[in-house]
C-alpha cells in the first residue's frame, strides 16, 4: 500500500525522471566546485538552505566543499513563508525555523541553496529574509534546477540543470533526507498514474 500523501504531493512515478541520485551527486559536486572557484575558496561561506528541500542541499555541499577544503563550512536554513507575495492566494506551509549559523551573515558571502528555481518569487522572499538578518557582502544563488518560466529578474549563479519545462508540468524534487531516495521528475500536471 502506497504511504499517504499531503495534498499536492507527486508521490506517484508518473512523468520521467531527469535526474536520478547519480546525476543529483554529480551536479551537487559540480555546484560545490562552482561555489569554491567563485568564492576562491571557503573563506566568509555561509550556505543558506531555503525550506524545505534547500536545507539537506545545502548540507550536501557543505560536506563537499569541506572534504576538498578540509574546513567547514557555515550552513543554515531559512524559512520564506512570510515573506512571500501570494499567501492570500496560495494556503502555504506553517513556518518553519530560520537558523542563522554562528558567526552571522554580516559581511560574508551567502549562498541561498534551493531545489527548483522557477518564478523567482520564492528567491525574491529570500532575498527579503536575509535583508532582515544582516547585510553580507555578496549573495549567490544555487539551485539543482532551473525550469525557467521567471516572473521577477532573478538568476541562479549556481545550477546542477537547466530543464526547459512547460508551465503544464511538474518538477518534483525527492531527496533522501526527506522522501527516502533522491530524483527528479517532471510530468504533466494533474496526470494520472
Amino acid at each position: 500500500m502506497p504511504a499517504p500523501t499531503q495534498p499536492g504531493d507527486d508521490a506517484t512515478p508518473e512523468g520521467h525522471i531527469v535526474l536520478d541520485a547519480r546525476d543529483i551527486s554529480r551536479a551537487l559536486t559540480r555546484i560545490s566546485h562552482e561555489i569554491l572557484e567563485r568564492n576562491k575558496g571557503p573563506e566568509d561561506l555561509v550556505l543558506l538552505g531555503l525550506h524545505t528541500r534547500g536545507v539537506p542541499l545545502a548540507k550536501r555541499i557543505a560536506e563537499r566543499i569541506e572534504s576538498v577544503e578540509g574546513t567547514p563550512i557555515a550552513v543554515g536554513s531559512l524559512d520564506v513563508t512570510m515573506y512571500r507575495d501570494d499567501l492570500r492566494s496560495h494556503p502555504t506551509r506553517g513556518p518553519q525555523k530560520t537558523v542563522v549559523p554562528a558567526g552571522g551573515i554580516d559581511g560574508r558571502t551567502v549562498v541561498l541553496v534551493d531545489d527548483v528555481l522557477f518564478s523567482g518569487r520564492t528567491i525574491r522572499s529570500a532575498l527579503d529574509a536575509v535583508n532582515d538578518l544582516g547585510r553580507p557582502s555578496t549573495v549567490r544563488l544555487a539551485v539543482l534546477v532551473d525550469r525557467g518560466h521567471r516572473e521577477l529578474p532573478i538568476r541562479a549563479d549556481h545550477v546542477g540543470k537547466n530543464l526547459p519545462s512547460a508551465r503544464s508540468e511538474r518538477v518534483s524534487v525527492r531527496l533522501d533526507e526527506i522522501d527516502g531516495h533522491d530524483e527528479v521528475r517532471i510530468s504533466q500536471i494533474g496526470a494520472k498514474p
